[in-house]
């Protein structure tokens, strides 16, 4: 279930009223009079089933809501109601299935802005890549992956093409393609920095690297399991189960290919920049085209499923 927090203009409240008493799934209307100070009008609180809420707020936007008073939307962990489980059985669909657009796309436009915290946490992760790729360290791979935060702006661009909204695109592409340049460039002289110190040592990059040579060899495999890890992430995104997009950025070798492109320009290794800048391409190109098209299958079936068009 959905928590619905709602200011309404006093003139607008029986309407919204209205919409919400005509909405299929929804439980436990109040409405304090009033009450609200800033901006000015009724305080409306309602729940929603999960499958019902997308209908719902975008209701509430065709009145001008967002406009004029406020919508906020919470997540209940625990509802204990027997009008709550009757108005999820009536709501049509499997609340598991359904998109949250609106709240998808806020996701991602706060996930996708280029920042200074952003921006910090891709280059940490490529420079523990880096030192991951340069000692064969395996652990230290699957650390920077964690670390890596560069599935928000990716989740950001194929939200952008499916709901076309080319201005999330160009910030999602700009934070990704900035973030990387600004990593890599550090990563670069973090590198050169530790060679200068006797950590870091040519021979280690170019010697036999059992655990970690795959980041600068792409293959069918690297685009299969960047589509696989594109499915799941999105799918995450838009369940609600932000847990599985650990196991996404585990996955995929973004950072590690980065990171090895970067130590490896730093030696003028130019086969091995070469090679992880393919991989680099190869997974995040293979994230977006299965995000998208997941977001493009989510959204048909789920007009399927309510009888409706895609």
């Amino acid at each position: 279930m959905l928590h619905l927090r709602l200011i309404s203009p006093a003139e607008r409240t029986d309407e919204v009223v209205r919409l919400i008493e005509n909405t299929v799934g929804t439980a436990h209307l109040v409405v304090l009079p009033g009450t609200a100070r800033n901006p000015v009008g009724d305080l409306v609180l309602c729940d929603v089933a999960r499958e019902a809420g997308d209908g719902l707020i975008s209701g509430l936007r065709r009145l001008g809501l967002d406009e004029t008073g406020s919508i906020a939307v919470d997540d209940i962990g625990l509802s204990l109601s027997r009008r709550a489980d009757k108005a999820e059985a009536e709501a049509p669909g499997e609340g598991a299935d359904a998109v949250l657009w609106e709240g998808l796309t806020e996701a991602t436009h706060e996930e996708s802005t280029l920042s200074v915290t952003y921006v910090a946490f891709i280059t940490l992760a490529t420079m523990i890549a880096a030192c991951g790729v340069v000692l064969d360290n395996a652990i230290l791979i699957v650390g920077a992956m964690a670390v890596g935060p560069e599935f928000g702006p990716l989740a950001g661009i194929c939200t952008a093409l499916v709901r076309r909204q080319p201005r999330l695109a160009w910030r999602s592409l700009i934070a990704l393609l900035v973030g990387f340049a600004v990593a890599m460039a550090v990563t670069v002289g973090f590198s050169l920095f530790m060679d200068a110190i006797g950590l870091f040592h040519r021979s280690d990059l170019e010697g036999e690297r059992p655990n970690t040579a795959f980041v600068y060899a792409p293959d069918a495999f690297s685009l299969i399991v960047a589509v696989l890890a594109g499915i799941a992430g999105t799918l995450s995104l838009t369940s609600a189960k932000s847990g599985a997009l650990v196991g996404v950025a585990i996955s995929v070798t973004t950072v590690p290919a980065a990171a090895n492109a970067a130590a490896a320009l730093a030696y003028g290794d130019t086969n091995q920049t070469l090679g992880s800048s393919v991989q680099l391409l190869v997974n995040l190109g293979g994230i977006v085209l299965a995000g998208t098209l997941t977001l493009l299958a989510q959204k048909y079936f789920w007009a399927k499923q309510r009888g409706g068009r895609a």
